[in-house]
């Protein structure tokens, strides 16, 4: 789990940007819900499942400005 969320984290800013494009995106939402489980948050675990639905359609929009202004998807930290 640690390494998933570290290798997503440290990808170069190129690759996180591909890994934002529509159906793509369930990896970043894949980081979500590990992130939520290591934090212990059951809303931020719910919200990553959602991002697997939502995020293949409209959210992946948001990563990668996110990703683009400040080198991080949209999310909690």
């Amino acid at each position: 789990m640690d390494e998933y969320i570290s290798w997503m984290e440290k990808n170069p800013k190129w690759l996180k940007l591909i890994l934002c494009i529509g159906p793509l995106d369930w990896s970043w939402a894949i980081w979500r819900i590990l992130k939520g489980i290591k934090a212990n948050s059951a809303l931020q675990v719910v919200l990553g499942i959602l991002w697997i639905f939502l995020g293949g359609t409209v959210l992946w929009l948001l990563d990668i400005i996110c990703i683009i202004i400040n080198d991080y998807p949209f999310w909690f930290k």
